[in-house]
């Protein structure tokens, strides 16, 4: 049985180095004794070596999606260097600042030198390495082309994150819309109202409509913002619960959101990109079309795609042509369909996809720069109405007192 990885932790040290000179540092070890056997091997005689304390608020940082493609990418250039797996880790580790990273990484290399298969090593950490990596992982052992599989993998990964953060682009523009539109006024109707209507009292008569409209809206924030506050974040905390409790309500808003102008689209062009990426990915490795098709439904992001991918899986497992069941479905666009075609008639299905992918990719980076364009405008004009009608509608009474004066 292979021996379980240890975990390595960090101890601060203080000694002597070989001159006698005090001296101290940091050591990453799996225990105490092999650190100060570690010491003693680099001339330290330690005086105090002990676990580093960990800091009050938080520990190491997060290990994000965008590490391991970094991390996928240098271990496939490394090997395709000819560098040993196992050396791979050790070289990997020592460049990482991420202390969470860095022991991911040794306890993986830890796994691997004790004979354990790379991509079962990598099972035992689902947070971090999904099914489909290892799958392809597993698949570049079994075939001894793991760098190439690495490379493969590496690629994906850094395209899948450079669009989801195009797609997140996308969705942050008209938030921030919404939310400096709704800041702005509230502060606008709290602080700024109120000094103008201590004003108005003082005129002895009826104010126009739309500024008592304006005065009233004033005086119910006033009273009740707190209660606002604590519906906005109520509805937000709640959505948020119902869409991971509930898949039912998740599978909703997928179909909706799909629904919406311009945002909608790109999350369509988004899902389809990644349907190619995934399946050029995933046949290329030669996994077979149906179990590739498992991977890619769950990959789109999009219940609308899932449900759809996998109503082709089971016409692909009777026998029926990918490009004919993508057409049924009637959600893939028609170039899509078309390039899917021609890669099964030609035999070339992994390059057309690929192709697929590409170009959906490119259609979504237009469109999130197209989008970007047009709400730099937006965001002024909103302000600007919402400002300007503010100060129209507190200006109003002092005009008329003006006219009737004159």
């Amino acid at each position: 049985m292979a021996e379980k990885a240890q975990k390595l932790e960090s101890y601060v040290w203080e000694g002597k180095d070989r001159k006698g000179n005090k001296a101290k540092g940091e050591l990453t070890g799996s225990n105490l004794a092999l650190v100060k056997a570690q010491l003693r091997k680099q001339g330290i005689i330690p005086d105090k070596v002990k676990k580093k304390p960990k800091p009050l608020f938080g520990g190491s940082k997060k290990i994000t999606p965008f590490d391991i493609a970094m991390l996928t990418r240098q271990l496939a250039t490394m090997m395709k260097a000819g560098v040993p797996l196992v050396q791979s880790f050790d070289i990997v580790a020592d460049g990482l600042e991420n202390k969470g990273l860095q022991e991911l990484v040794m306890n993986i290399r830890n796994d691997i030198s004790s004979g354990t298969g790379f991509a079962a090593s990598l099972r035992k950490y689902p947070k971090h390495f999904d099914n489909l990596y290892c799958n392809l992982v597993d698949s570049g052992e079994k075939a001894g082309a793991l760098e190439q599989m690495l490379d493969r993998i590496a690629l994906y990964l850094e395209k899948t994150e450079l669009l989801k953060k195009k797609v997140k682009k996308a969705m942050t523009y008209p938030i921030a819309v919404i939310v400096v539109a709704i800041v702005v006024t509230a502060i606008l109707l709290v602080k700024v109202v109120p000094q103008f209507e201590s004003l108005f009292q003082g005129f002895g008569a009826d104010l126009p409509v739309f500024t008592q409209m304006v005065v009233n809206l004033s005086e119910w924030m006033q009273t009740w913002w707190f209660v606002v506050l604590l519906g906005i974040v109520g509805t937000i905390y709640l959505f948020k619960e119902s869409k991971r409790r509930s898949q039912k309500f998740s599978d909703l808003v997928d179909k909706y959101v799909l629904k919406l102008p311009i945002v909608g689209e790109i999350l369509d062009k988004s899902a389809v990109a990644k349907f190619g990426r995934v399946l050029s990915t995933t046949f290329a490795a030669g996994v077979p079309l149906v179990d590739a098709l498992d991977s890619v439904a769950g990959a789109t992001g999009n219940a609308v795609y899932r449900d759809a991918i996998m109503n082709i899986k089971n016409d692909v497992s009777s026998g029926t042509q990918l490009q004919a069941s993508m057409r049924e479905q009637d959600i893939f666009p028609v170039m899509a369909v078309q390039l899917t075609a021609i890669g099964e008639e030609s035999g070339n299905l992994d390059d057309m996809l690929e192709k697929v992918a590409v170009h959906y990719e490119a259609v979504v980076d237009d469109m999130v720069d197209n989008l970007t364009t047009l709400m730099e405008p937006m965001i002024m004009a909103v302000l600007g109405v919402l400002v300007g009608g503010l100060i129209i509608a507190m200006y109003l009474p002092i005009f008329q007192m003006g006219q009737v004066v004159g």
